[in-house]
């Protein structure tokens, strides 16, 4: 049996995907499958630059375009799909940037308010637990994921035992990596928005 106190402790490598139409404009892109732009495309042959010095015993990749794409332009064509990996599905709010429903509903806010007829933040953070679990029991070392802003920042709060609406402290741009590790025993973050 191993002992918990020496078991190795992995570390959670996250990946957002390259920046998007919807994503320039700050449009909630959610499951629509938009392709990346010139320039996402760029940002992700970028990141390979910080994640080519890092040996990954597991590649993870939302199914969506935008994420399987910035993981083949970052080095990982092979990159396994993850169907919990997708963004949040914003619901009616899909393709609507938050300043617009602020014209409505001046203090809206996603990670108090939601989104009509989509999913809760704790349907998106039960995803994210069952990937956290999954890495967490998986024995191996380094375990990237490219995924989406909203649900990176979620998956952090969840790694880092906070209640998911604690994502909201988490500014993540796209096509940048950031790693999830260890400060000791204590769930830590290692490096952000590289």
């Amino acid at each position: 049996m191993t002992d918990p106190n020496t078991a190795p402790r992995p570390q959670l490598w996250i990946l957002r995907h390259g920046e998007t139409e919807w994503s320039k404009s700050g449009q909630y892109t959610g499951l629509t499958d938009l392709p990346l732009t010139v320039e996402g495309e760029q940002q992700a042959v970028e990141a390979r630059k910080i994640l080519d010095q890092v040996d990954f015993d597991l590649v993870l990749t939302s199914p969506l375009r935008r994420a399987r794409r910035t993981a083949e332009l970052a080095g990982f064509p092979d990159a396994q799909h993850e169907p919990l990996a997708v963004e949040w599905n914003y619901g009616d709010y899909e393709g609507i940037s938050s300043d617009l429903i602020r014209k409505d509903n001046p203090d809206y806010l996603i990670w108090t308010h939601g989104v009509p007829n989509g999913e809760s933040l704790d349907e998106v953070a039960a995803r994210a637990d069952k990937i956290v679990a999954r890495v967490l029991e998986s024995g191996l070392d380094n375990v990237l994921i490219v995924a989406h802003g909203h649900f990176s920042r979620i998956l952090t709060a969840r790694w880092l035992e906070l209640a998911p609406t604690e994502g909201r402290h988490f500014i993540l741009g796209t096509a940048k990596v950031c790693t999830l590790g260890w400060d000791k025993k204590t769930p830590a973050i290692v490096r952000w928005g590289l």
